[in-house]
């Protein structure tokens, strides 16, 4: 069971930009509609790619500074980082299947045909 660990303004830094493998940042609010409806597309994501995907939330009303700094406009705001860069994001509550595409893109490199 690898549920999504929350991750703050403070343990940002360590938790996403110094980790050894690519990010999903789920930027969130307990208020927030479209966010609890992909709540468990998100926790989905984080079992099917447990090892090879570090998977957290952010509360953007709690941490409103690493909210800022990536410009977060509108939640749900999915963003993958890699080596503490931002590499994609999908804005919205959209369908497992799109989300697992986009991360595919970033943890199974071996399998590019490019």
């Amino acid at each position: 069971m690898s549920k999504a660990e929350t991750v703050t303004d403070a343990t940002f830094k360590n938790d996403v930009l110094d980790s050894e493998i690519p990010v999903l940042v789920d930027f969130w609010a307990p208020w927030c509609g479209p966010c609890r409806m992909v709540a468990p597309v998100v926790e989905e994501i984080a079992d099917q790619y447990a090892g090879e995907l570090k998977v957290v939330k952010l509360n953007t009303d709690e941490n409103p500074q690493v909210a800022s700094q990536y410009g977060i406009r509108s939640i749900p705001t999915l963003m993958i980082f890699q080596g503490g860069q931002k590499v994609d994001m999908v804005v919205g509550a959209v369908p497992k299947t799109t989300l697992a595409t986009t991360v595919e893109k970033y943890v199974k490199k071996s399998n590019s045909d490019s």
